[in-house]
């Protein structure tokens, strides 16, 4: 249910922007996405579909990029990503590690019409 909550914000961030713009419309909005993120694809785009209607987003496409995640062991500083599940780190077993991406979510750009 979270995702209401983020796709307003999505939504009041691109018509802050294409109003600043003088936007006629909103064409393409596009979304980086951490693989770590709990957020839901289809969910957003659901709720984007309801609230963005009678808009300058209204009919927007929205474009998901995941990002995978990426770690760095603090025991024997080797990076890796992550392909699966959580594990430790596969050069050392350690667990001791900082993420380095993965957990982003952010909106990227917008694409407008004048």
């Amino acid at each position: 249910m979270h995702e209401l909550a983020v796709t307003e914000q999505i939504l009041n961030l691109a018509l802050r922007h294409a109003r600043e713009a003088d936007a006629r419309q909103v064409t393409d909005l596009h979304l980086q996405i951490g693989a770590l993120s709990t957020i839901v694809d289809d969910s957003v785009q659901f709720y984007w579909d309801i609230i963005s209607q009678g808009s300058l987003c209204q009919g927007a496409a929205l474009h998901f990029h995941r990002t995978p995640a990426r770690f760095h062991c603090l025991d024997c500083q080797q990076e890796y990503h992550l392909t699966g599940e959580l594990t430790a780190c596969p050069d050392c077993g350690s667990i001791h590690v900082q993420i380095m991406s993965g957990q982003e979510f952010q909106l990227t750009s917008i694409d407008i019409e004048t």
